[in-house]
């Protein structure tokens, strides 16, 4: 597979480069590319299997690349940001990982473009799964660890996800903290989303766990959860938010 890396930052363009060789030693990096300017020169002259593309370039935002030339390729967009998902799965977008990734978000990617892909060009509308294939992928248990002992959590038991430096961390509702091998990114699509909603880039929450709510300006939501951590505040994001007025009232 031959994939072109559209990033402006030198650090995150190899480190992507390495996890992509290390997936699988037979993609092929045809260019890294820091600027709309040069990946709109690239692709008018060239094409790629796929795209990894930073949002944050250095003249401007990648969607401008969409303004000026058809991209036909599927697309992964790379962000810290987390305003950009629609506007993202619009253009291209297969999915969306927020950095920092690690490369189990990144193999995972590959593998939701491997299980699309078809032949002809892929169209962006096959892209969003239908209701069997969701439900074929929630979550219903979480098998996590304590001490040596291994236990199963229901999804039911679970208060939320926190994501706190490399980890992520199951909070049940009687306060019992696990850590799980699972990144919040990777993690999020499992999920009943009659349940569980991720909030910010640290927390998906379930609905059972919201004590009590509180606005905020710019339309956000403070949030006091059960047996919420010490000294951190829950807010909904800003660009979370109207999405999450929408799931309250399901």
């Amino acid at each position: 597979m031959n994939v072109l890396i559209i990033e402006d930052e030198e650090l995150a363009a190899t480190t992507l480069q390495n996890m992509l060789v290390h997936i699988n030693p037979k993609i092929q990096i045809l260019a890294v590319l820091g600027t709309v300017e040069a990946a709109v020169n690239w692709l008018q002259q060239h094409t790629a299997d796929l795209l990894f593309m930073d949002i944050h370039l250095g003249d401007g935002e990648s969607f401008q690349i969409f303004q000026q030339i058809t991209v036909s390729s599927p697309v992964i967009f790379t962000t810290a940001y987390d305003q950009y998902t629609l506007k993202a799965f619009k253009n291209q977008g297969i999915d969306y990982l927020l950095k920092p990734f690690d490369e189990e978000d990144v193999r995972a990617a590959l593998q939701k473009l491997s299980n699309i892909r078809k032949p002809g060009p892929v169209m962006p509308k096959q892209f969003i799964p239908d209701n069997e294939e969701v439900a074929h992928k929630i979550r219903n248990r979480f098998m996590v660890k304590a001490g040596k002992l291994i236990k199963t959590v229901p999804s039911e038991e679970v208060a939320y996800f926190m994501a706190d430096d490399k980890y992520l961390f199951l909070v049940t509702k009687d306060d019992q903290h696990y850590i799980i091998e699972e990144t919040i990114g990777s993690l999020e699509p499992k999920l009943d989303t009659a349940a569980f909603f991720r909030i910010n880039r640290k927390f998906i929450i379930h609905i059972n766990a919201i004590k009590e709510m509180y606005k905020l300006s710019r339309n956000r939501v403070r949030i006091n959860l059960l047996y919420q951590p010490i000294d951190v505040e829950v807010v909904v994001s800003e660009e979370r938010a109207e999405a999450f007025k929408q799931w309250l009232n399901q």
